[in-house]
């Protein structure tokens, strides 16, 4: 919303003015304003949502209490992998976010792993009852942080250092959305913190078989061409966005 209002505010001023620019060349001397406005937006949400409220406590598994720390590392490292593939089909949708903004495979890893650094910091403190999210405002979140870097893939020009810290910032709400899926399932009692590192190990591992994936069907072929952008990083955050939108307004209204 606030992006229209920029763009609109942006024709009314072309308009008055009587400047003949095109539209691209005002957006381009704002200096990477969007990426500006997300990060200062994920401070304020992150003050709002980290500071009240409660999410879950952890449940503990009594059925794990006879598994060996091999046994229990791979049953965690299995539900992370899959908690991205086949089933995180909205943290897949902001690995596509990720990798379609600068498909370089060694810079996109580096966003993935910063990513999950981010929400295993907040998994692992919301687990322990460091800190207590609202779940009713997490998912929302998680869902809008697909859809503002889907609008950042459109309008910001080139990658900037700093687009490391906007993922870095979004990774700790979606640890919040990690730690439910460990809520359902339930912690082994005696190899928690076990199981929290190799869960998020297996999370990065889904992470980097998508980017892997995109890369070999994508990237190594088209990333190169002058229409990588309009073809294709354009249309597929378009994409991304719209199904963000949806969700986004989806779990705050209507669930």
């Amino acid at each position: 919303h606030w992006q229209s209002i920029n763009i609109y505010r942006l024709t009314y001023f072309m308009k008055e003015k009587n400047i003949s620019k095109p539209m691209n060349s005002m957006l381009r001397n704002k200096k990477s304003g969007v990426s500006v406005k997300i990060g200062l937006f994920i401070g304020i949400l992150f003050a709002f949502v980290f500071t009240s409220g409660n999410l879950f406590a952890h449940t503990i598994n009594y059925s794990f209490s006879n598994f060996t720390p091999s046994e229990v590392g791979l049953v965690y490292l299995k539900m992370g992998f899959t908690h991205i593939l086949p089933f995180g089909f909205d943290h897949v949708l902001f690995i596509l976010g990720l990798y379609f903004f600068n498909s370089k495979l060694k810079s996109v890893i580096w966003q993935a792993t910063a990513f999950t650094v981010a929400h295993c910091i907040t998994l692992i403190l919301t687990v322990y009852g460091y800190i207590h999210p609202i779940s009713s405002v997490v998912e929302p979140i998680i869902a809008l942080s697909i859809l503002l870097l889907a609008v950042e893939n459109i309008f910001a020009k080139e990658y900037k250092w700093y687009r490391i810290l906007i993922v870095f910032g979004f990774g700790l709400f979606h640890g919040c959305g990690f730690a439910s899926a460990l809520a359902e399932t339930g912690l082994p009692v005696n190899n928690i913190t076990l199981a929290l590192l190799t869960f998020n190990l297996g999370v990065e591992l889904g992470q980097v078989a998508v980017i892997l994936l995109l890369w070999g069907l994508v990237g190594k072929w088209h990333s190169d061409k002058v229409w990588y952008k309009s073809r294709i990083v354009v249309p597929v955050s378009l994409c991304i966005g719209a199904v963000a939108l949806y969700w986004t307004i989806e779990r705050a209204f209507l669930n």
